[in-house]
């Protein structure tokens, strides 16, 4: 197979077939650095590349299988992976100039677990600094640009991971989501993002953010891919007190194309407000295709939003500022401009207007998952209520009038968020600027494999997953 046809492979798929002998992980690898070589610089999307250890450990893994050794549900995957999950004895950056020559001395829970899988972790990808933008900008590595159009935001803060899964360049990679850094870049590139439940996966190893908002998932081609991908990192880990004890399922085995019955609440009007038309036109064909599939799909009308929005700004502000207050004192001038001015507005926020937006969290959880899951599955929504914006338009450092724009970005992602709750982006078709439409499902905690499932059959119906920008 060329290059390009290995490329084109999901990560399930390229498991699978490396698993039946039909492909070496050497194969596998070498169609990822081609690709890199031939249209990486379309998208700047890798910081690190470790060419020669990736090669090792998939000469490794050939031989191993070649042998009869029992080898995880990744094997021989190549990946990347968003340049803030430590690597012992490796730079990470996380998109800053402050940890440009960063080396952790530990590995993230994450990045072992798919070490162990058989992964081939190849190196790390371009970020919003800090993780800290919804659209990809960066002032010290170059922003990262949407594969179907350089010109245009690929979404952030996992820039990188959006553009090199959508550019065919690896099969997934992990994401980070705090207010829809993994669900933003995977609508604006085309891909599929998961953030799970708040917990569900461990974050040992991982730069933080927000305490209380900070979640680890993935971004790849399909719902099955990302199904896969969650099964090997979540659970408990015993360097992450706050990750879940509760049992991690077989998600992928629920993955059965068939959703009759299945009740999919519509959030109006809040998620509407403003809409673009060709957004909406995207969304109400979406919501076709599921009732096509035997789903039911209704209109609730939440009234728990209206703070949502508030409450985890305030959060994930406050928790920001308090992380990089160090720095913020000894090197404010390595922060692009956009940054310093949003964590030191953090200082500003009092002690209780943080510890009501805490406190509410669990009332408004409970009162959503009343009014817009007690008698429904999922909640479907627009992961954006705007049409993927250009570079230029929301580069805040270069016009601060472009705040309001920036900020909007992320007006339909953030809720999630703050309510803790499994949430899917899944793209569902093209403006008529060729430029991706998503479509975002949430449910009740640790409702993973109903999002999924949701995802995959609709994924299984229609071929915008499988559409390639080169």
């Amino acid at each position: 197979m060329s290059s390009d046809t290995l490329a084109a492979l999901s990560m399930t798929e390229a498991a699978d077939a490396f698993a039946r002998g039909e492909v070496t992980a050497a194969a596998l690898l070498e169609a990822t650095l081609d690709r890199l070589d031939r249209h990486g610089a379309k998208v700047n999307a890798v910081v690190r590349l470790d060419r020669d250890e990736a090669r090792q450990a998939a000469v490794g893994l050939d031989q191993a299988r070649k042998a009869g050794a029992t080898l995880g549900r990744l094997a021989g995957v190549p990946m990347m992976h968003k340049d803030m999950y430590y690597r012992a004895g490796k730079v990470t950056t996380c998109g800053s100039k402050i940890r440009r020559d960063f080396v952790p001395g530990v590995t993230a829970t994450v990045l072992q677990r798919l070490d162990a899988a058989g992964a081939v972790d190849a190196g790390t990808l371009n970020m919003a600094e800090f993780a800290q933008n919804a659209t990809g900008h960066n002032a010290h590595f170059g922003d990262a640009m949407n594969p179907w159009d350089a010109a245009y935001c690929t979404g952030g803060s996992s820039s990188g991971s959006g553009a090199a899964v959508a550019g065919r360049i690896v099969t997934a990679a992990l994401g980070s989501d705090t207010g829809g850094s993994i669900r933003l870049p995977a609508a604006m590139c085309g891909v599929t993002g998961l953030k799970p439940t708040q917990t569900r996966v461990p974050r040992t190893g991982v730069m933080p953010l927000s305490f209380s908002a900070d979640n680890v998932g993935p971004l790849g081609r399909t719902a099955r891919d990302a199904a896969r991908f969650l099964g090997v990192v979540a659970g408990a880990c015993a360097g992450d007190p706050t990750s879940s004890r509760e049992p991690v399922p077989d998600y992928e085995a629920g993955l059965d194309g068939d959703i009759r019955g299945l009740r999919v609440a519509v959030c109006e009007p809040w998620f509407f407000d403003d809409i673009d038309a060709s957004v909406l036109r995207g969304f109400e064909a979406a919501m076709a295709g599921l009732k096509d599939l035997g789903a039911t799909v209704e209109t609730v009308r939440p009234e728990s939003l209206v703070a949502v929005n508030t409450y985890i700004s305030i959060v994930s502000r406050v928790e920001g500022a308090t992380i990089h207050q160090q720095w913020m004192r000894e090197c404010p001038a390595d922060y692009a401009i956009h940054l310093s001015a949003r964590l030191y507005g953090g200082n500003a926020i009092p002690a209780t207007a943080y510890l009501e937006a805490l406190s509410r969290r669990g009332p408004l959880l409970r009162r959503f998952c009343d009014e817009a899951l007690g008698r429904f599955d999922v909640v479907a929504t627009p992961p954006l209520r705007v049409r993927v914006p250009t570079r230029a338009e929301t580069d805040v450092d270069a016009d601060p009038a472009n705040w309001d724009r920036l900020m909007d970005l992320s007006r339909n992602t953030r809720p999630f968020n703050y309510l803790g709750l499994p949430t899917i982006s899944i793209p569902v078709g093209f403006d008529d600027r060729g430029l991706p439409i998503g479509l975002q499902l949430a449910a009740r905690p640790f409702a993973e494999a109903r999002v999924l499932k949701v995802a995959d059959a609709y994924q299984r119906a229609t071929d915008w997953h499988g559409r390639a920008p080169f």
